[in-house]
């Protein structure tokens, strides 16, 4: 089959197109900008494009499917000449539905906890050597891609993001699966610049539900209650599986699960990764591990690539980095640094740059979402903001936002960068949140 990819060297987009070449498929791809690790994926895959921007000359009448990435527009050269020809032209997800309508898809859902959850399962179905197709949003460990796809296997385990399918497809990615086995997580508002109010943006986890199929089953997250009202309104028929926080103590700075079969000690840590774990461990279930197989394996589970990821330092400094930057994510990630660390100083980092974030409308979601750190500290970047076309927000503005006055605010690397450097990393411990990089922040030295 030959396919060809519009947009190849994004995170997802560049995954897909390695599994496709292990499968035996021919691929082709095109970018206007590729950069690590994308770039030396691809090309000793032998996949990277030979020059950067967009040629409708590689756009052939023998291409099977055309698979467009969100990062290329409406106008895409490319797109206009596979409209022309009347190729199938396919959205990521799309595509990977049409992978695995013949297997059972598992698809974990929900505004935060997913990319954790789907790394649990696959470290546990890992660990027991039991092989299922996947994709997921993070680098695991163990794991060469973050995308497989096989003939053979009679499972896919989806990550379901709600975000847009593609330039030309505005339906929410998970949308696009049809589950067997769903999992919900959570409903936090996100992605203000796609879904303008909360409703709407629910709204995408109501036809979520609804589209598992029939006889399916859905574990969710019974602690959540904008996840209980979409569950208990749902009119289709499939089973409901509740989950909630398990009982764990904190000893000697291990989090130790309680189980029937006794302590289970852990690698990660807080309530919210618990929660995920609970989660994980009812979909294993459905995919026939035992309890007592999936403890086993989920003891060596150490975190998902920027998820409370601990950073080796070369001044043996504690340091972790996480993705967390909506609202709901930084309370939650705060909160579990707190109760691990409750001696130690903590310094918390928290970088806005994606565009909800720095709406002064969805700001209002961060009240106190920093308190109880002994230094809060927030950046955010004046050029990204122009670059943004949005207008300016003043230090004093964010403080008031999240309800902390003694916040410390830098909008501009330069500033941030210097009171860095005044910090002797090894007193205390520190917590860096962002999708980012903090403006090219060195967290090893």
């Amino acid at each position: 089959m030959k396919t060809h990819f519009i947009a190849i060297g994004g995170s997802a987009m560049h995954n897909l197109a390695i599994a496709l070449k292990d499968k035996g498929y021919q691929v082709t791809g095109s970018d206007d900008a590729i950069f690590e690790p994308s770039k030396s994926r691809l090309e000793n895959k032998g996949i990277l494009p030979q020059e950067m921007g967009w040629f409708p000359e590689k756009i052939t009448a023998d291409i099977d499917a055309v698979i467009l990435g969100m990062h290329a527009r409406q106008d895409n050269p490319e797109l206009a000449r596979a409209k022309e020809l009347g190729l199938k032209i396919y959205s990521y997800p799309e595509f990977l539905y049409e992978q695995s309508k013949n297997k059972t898809r598992v698809v974990i859902a929900g505004s935060h906890g997913k990319t954790t959850i789907t790394s649990m399962i696959l470290h546990v179905l890992n660990f027991h050597q039991k092989d299922v197709d996947f994709m997921v949003g993070a680098q695991l460990e163990g794991f060469d891609c973050m995308v497989k796809l096989t003939q053979d296997n009679d499972f896919m385990v989806l990550e379901g993001d709600e975000y847009l399918s593609s330039p030309i497809d505005l339906r929410s990615k998970f949308l696009l699966y049809q589950p067997n086995i769903a999992l919900m997580s959570g409903i936090a508002w996100d992605h203000i610049n796609v879904f303008k109010t909360f409703d709407d943006y629910i709204d995408q986890f109501r036809k979520f539900v609804a589209s598992i199929t029939a006889g399916g089953v859905l574990v969710y997250n019974e602690e959540d209650p904008e996840v209980v009202k979409v569950v208990e309104a749902a009119e289709n028929y499939f089973r409901k599986i509740p989950y909630k926080t398990p009982e764990y103590e904190i000893m000697d700075g291990k989090v130790h699960l309680k189980t029937e079969m006794g302590d289970v000690p852990l690698s990660v840590f807080g309530a919210h990764n618990l929660l995920n774990m609970e989660g994980a461990r009812h979909i294993c279930r459905q995919l026939g591990i035992m309890d007592e197989d999936f403890y086993e394996a989920i003891m060596s589970f150490k975190g998902a690539s920027k998820r409370l990821e601990k950073v080796e330092r070369e001044d043996k400094g504690i340091l972790y980095k996480d993705f967390a930057h909506a609202p709901s994510k930084v309370k939650a990630t705060v909160k579990a640094f707190q109760e691990q660390f409750k001696k130690e100083k903590k310094y918390g980092f928290l970088e806005l740059h994606t565009y909800s974030s720095l709406n002064p409308v969805f700001l209002e979601q961060y009240d106190h979402a920093m308190d109880g750190l002994d230094e809060a500290i927030v950046f955010y970047s004046e050029d990204a903001l122009k670059i943004k076309r949005m207008e300016p927000i003043s230090p004093e503005f964010i403080k008031e936002k999240f309800r902390n006055g003694a916040l410390r605010v830098f909008t501009n690397a330069e500033d941030l960068h210097a009171y860095w450097e005044t910090l002797d990393k090894t007193d205390g411990v520190f917590l860096m949140m962002s999708s980012g990089n903090f403006g090219g922040l060195d967290l090893t030295k």
